[in-house]
């Protein structure tokens, strides 16, 4: 007679999934539909031809719709991910394009592409490039005019050198340049 212990050990690995390690659990789900029409149509046709390859189709048929279950009734979770390779690890850079150079603009400010990098980072926001028209062309009170506006009180109060060490303009002194401060 055995023990309740020893009962346990024989059991499943893990309760964590069904089929673990099962090979249909690295398929995406149309790869897995497609698995089971076709193993579906192979058991058919091997219906009172030869049981053993049958049930070895409505296997596959069942296997495929059991993964797909699983992951219909409790999703795709980051470790499942990760451990059937659903998610390939990229070498992502140390930051976004908004905070390196490629992002900014020589002139000051950042560029396009650092905003849409910044946007991207930080949903919700509102950046926009910076107002480089004269604040004589500009409308007075128009949007335009008033971001211009409030763009310079705010920089123009920061604290911070205009020059480097080596006499060069700081990031502050170019933007406020750019935005003709």
């Amino acid at each position: 007679m055995k023990s309740f212990k020893t009962f346990i050990a024989e059991g499943r690995p893990s309760q964590r999934h069904p089929l673990e390690g099962h090979e249909y659990h690295r398929k995406t789900n149309a790869e897995l539909e497609y698995i089971a029409k076709d193993a579906h149509k192979a058991a058919e046709a091997m219906k009172s031809h030869n049981t053993t390859a049958e049930n070895k189709y409505r296997d596959q048929a069942n296997d495929s719709a059991t993964v797909r279950y699983y992951r219909q009734k409790h999703g795709m979770a980051d470790w499942y991910k990760k451990k059937y390779g659903h998610v390939k690890e990229e070498v992502v850079d140390e930051s976004a394009a908004w905070q390196r150079k490629e992002g900014k603009n020589p002139e000051g400010g950042l560029n396009q592409k650092g905003v849409d990098s910044y946007r991207r980072e930080n949903p919700g926001s509102k950046l926009q490039t910076a107002v480089t028209t004269p604040p004589s062309k500009l409308k007075p009170g128009s949007k335009a005019a008033n971001r211009r506006k409030s763009f310079c009180a705010r920089m123009g109060g920061m604290p911070g050198p205009m020059k480097d060490e080596k006499g060069r303009p700081t990031r502050k002194a170019l933007s406020l340049r750019k935005w003709n401060c």
